[in-house]
Parts: C-alpha cells; structure tokens; sequence
C-alpha cells in the first residue's frame, strides 16, 4: 500500500519456477532431524545445502552451497552450467576440509538426486557428517536455505541486466559477490560482518 502511494516499484521479482534436481526416491532417505529448527548455538552443529539456478539470456548458471545455520555464513560453494553430482559433492568436500575433529554436523538437504547418490552418502559418512533430509513435497523444511538464496538473489542478480555476460563471466562476478557476503556486507543482526562477528567470538 504504501510502495503504491509513493508510486515504489520493486527491482525484482520472484520467479515462478525453482529448479528441481528430484529423481524419485533412488535411496532410503533419512529421517527429518532439522525438523525446521535452524537455530544453532556454534558453528558446525547444522549445515544446510541446496542448488539454485541463475537464468541468463542464453545459459543458466547453478549454485550450489553449504550454509552455517549458526550465522548463514556460505561455507563452501561451487558453481557449474551443469547441475549435476559433482557440483553439489565438490561443495560439500570443500565444505568437509573446513571441520575440526571435534566438530559433529548434522547437514540438511532437500530430496534432490544429488543427495541420494552413494558418492554423497559416502563422503558424509567419511566425515562422520550425519544425514537430515525435508519431507517430500516440503519446501519449507528448507527454508533457511531458501532465504539466503533469497537475499543472494534479490541484491546481485533481480533487476540486473547480464545481457552481455556470458557464463564463464557470470560465474566470476557471482563468485566475488560470494567472497563479499561472508567477509564484507554488514549483516544487520551483528552490526558487522559474518566473517567479523566470528573473528569477535574466536571462531
């Protein structure tokens, strides 16, 4: 109401349509431990992962990440013009190299192919990472993850005009905004950057 009186318009919108990866229940999945609780006292107790997919004018561009539920800082990411297993296991291996022995992840996925395959299974079981999946057809039980794709989405990429980029262009300029999210945007609930505020606390 107000935006229409100050005659506001938003500089993006949000698309209709998500990218998939689902493939059918290629293996047992295991129970829902998130059950939507993604507060998180430290880092490493939670981690959540997904893909999310950037359209340009004639390639798309898919993001896979790791993210801390304890402060949404983006451990480990891996972009690709192919969705397939090994975006999402390279960002999870890259994710994996960061743990302390001490650390005891529980990481969350949707029910997508790539969190069904033995090679993922086997490197969280490498890590002792234990294994937490969304219910079918909920979309919710990953929202955490959802919303930093959210605000990723909405401050570099909706309302942006990447006409003359091409992939291998989009991905470097997506992969500089990466860095920037977790060493320099001020994040409002620290007064500060993620990367900071875990420097302030010694993590």
């Amino acid at each position: 109401r107000l935006m229409k009186q100050m005659e506001l318009i938003p500089k993006y919108k949000k698309k209709t349509r998500k990218y998939s990866s689902y493939q059918g229940e290629i293996s047992e999945a295991p129970e829902n431990i998130i059950n939507r609780d993604f507060k998180s006292d430290c880092p490493n107790q939670k981690w959540l992962t997904d893909i999310t997919e950037f359209a340009l004018s004639n390639e798309k561009v898919y993001l896979s990440s790791i993210v801390d539920c304890f402060d949404g800082k983006i451990i480990s990411w891996n972009t690709s013009t192919c969705p397939d297993a090994q975006l999402a296991n390279e960002s999870l291996i890259d994710a994996c190299k960061t743990l302390k022995k001490s650390d005891n992840v529980i990481l969350h996925s949707d029910r997508g192919g790539h969190y069904r395959w033995s090679n993922w299974i086997n490197i969280t079981k490498e890590y002792n990472i234990i294994r937490s999946m969304s219910k079918k057809g909920c979309t919710g039980d990953n929202a955490a993850c959802e919303g930093v794709f959210g605000h990723i989405k909405n401050e570099c990429f909706y309302g942006l005009d990447f006409r003359d980029f091409n992939a291998e262009e989009f991905i470097e300029y997506l992969n500089n905004y990466l860095v920037w999210f977790n060493e320099s945007r001020i994040k409002t609930k620290f007064a500060c950057s993620i990367d900071e505020n875990r420097q302030k606390y010694g993590y």
